[in-house]
Order: structure tokens, then sequence, then C-alpha cells
């Protein structure tokens, strides 16, 4: 199991070195400009609320915890900020991860781009849809989740909560483009990254981590396409 996660951890890595290729690089300027937009504003928000917001989470009998404490509620809110703002960008850049998951996959198979058999309007429809679909799926859960920062005690152990939930909400969000070019839906990859959780949850840390790092978070979003399609390649995709 951690031999497991620390391989998914690796991909995200793999995927930084995959978009600098030849012939893939010219499918992440979309991206790359969206991130670059949308991740300003997330860094604004997050530096601007983020103390106030800290000093009203964490009551008073805490406050000699507060060294401890405090890098942890730094990491769970900016956790749920930047992948917020992840959710917005891979929404107006689901028309091109599909496209960019298919030649990182044909470079790496050196065979044939995967075909899923739609026209490319069809294609942007599907993605778009299935971006609603996570959008949904993410807030239904990140609500309830949320609440924990409110409550005395409980909000000691938030923070991890917000990173697990988190690191397996951007694995989802990855790993859907190499999926989705071979047919599967939203329900399939949930339960392929299910049936592999270790080495979701470890694709998962290492996309936190980038999209945390501030310049590398603005190439989160090509580096996940990739290493998404990298992991799917070597360790998810069916075998004949």
């Amino acid at each position: 199991m951690l031999n497991d996660y620390l391989a998914g951890l690796r991909y995200p890595f793999r995927g930084l070195s995959l978009i600098r290729r030849r012939g893939i690089r010219p499918l992440v300027i979309i991206p790359l400009g969206l991130n670059i937009l949308l991740f300003a504003l997330g860094i604004f928000l997050a530096v601007h609320y983020l103390g106030a917001g800290l000093d009203r989470l964490l009551p008073e009998w805490l406050d000699w915890l507060r060294w401890l404490l405090w890098p942890l509620f730094v990491i769970g809110v900016l956790a749920v900020v930047f992948f917020g703002f992840t959710l917005v960008a891979n929404l107006l850049g689901a028309p091109f991860n599909g496209p960019l998951a298919a030649r990182v996959e044909s470079q790496l198979t050196r065979g044939p781009a995967p075909d899923s058999g739609l026209t490319w309007y069809r294609e942007a429809v599907v993605a778009v849809l299935n971006e609603l679909r996570k959008l949904l799926y993410f807030l239904l859960r990140a609500l309830p989740l949320l609440l924990l920062f409110l409550i005395p005690g409980v909000n000691l152990l938030a923070p991890l909560l917000w990173l697990a939930f988190g690191a397996w909400m951007l694995a989802l969000e990855y790993a859907d483009a190499p999926m989705g070019n071979h047919g599967l839906g939203f329900r399939d990859a949930r339960r392929r990254l299910g049936e592999n959780l270790p080495l979701a949850l470890g694709f998962g840390t290492g996309m936190l981590l980038i999209t945390l790092v501030p310049v590398l978070n603005f190439i989160a979003m090509p580096a996940g396409v990739a290493g998404a399609t990298a992991l799917w390649v070597d360790r998810m995709r069916p075998r004949d």
C-alpha cells in the first residue's frame, strides 16, 4: 500500500516533465493562461482573508496549541481555496484536457491517439458536463466537511480530513481526462480510482503539493493531465 502511494506521488512530477516535450507544449498554452489568471486571483484572496479567518476559527482555549494548529489550518484553508480555483480552471479548460491527454498517451505508447468516437464539439460538451458533475460531487461533500472547522475539538482533525479529501478530488479531477478518452464516464473513473486508492491518494497528494507551490501552480492543470495520463498508461488501463 505504501509503495503504491509513493508511486502515485511521483506521477504529477513526471507530468511536469512530459508537458515540456515537443508536440505537447502547444497544447499547454491555453491551460497555462487560465491557471495564471485564476491562481493569481486565488493567491490574492487567500492572503487577504486568511489571517482574520484563522483567528475566528481557533477558540481561545487552544491558544497554547496555536504554534501547531496554525500551519495545519493554513494548509487546510489553502487546500480549499486552491482546489476550488482548480475546479473552476478545469471547468474552463475541460475542452482542451482531452486532446492533451490523447497526445501524451500517444507519445507514451508510441501508438495512435485514443479516439472516443465523438466529434470535437460533442467531446467538449461531454468534458464540460463531467466537470459540472465533479463540481456537484465536490460541493455535496465539501460543505459538511467545512463545518468540522467550526466544531471545537473536532476542528483539530479538520485540516487532515480536508487534505485527504482534496487529494482524492484532485486524483478524480485529472484522471478523468485520459479515462474519458476511452469512453469511461465520471462514475467509471470513481470506481477505477477507488480500486487503486493508494495510487490515487498518492497522485492527489503530489498534485496538492504542486498546486500550493507558487509558480508551479500555474502549470498544475496541464501537469496533472499529463501525469494522470502516464498513471493510466502504466498502472490502470486494461491489459490485452
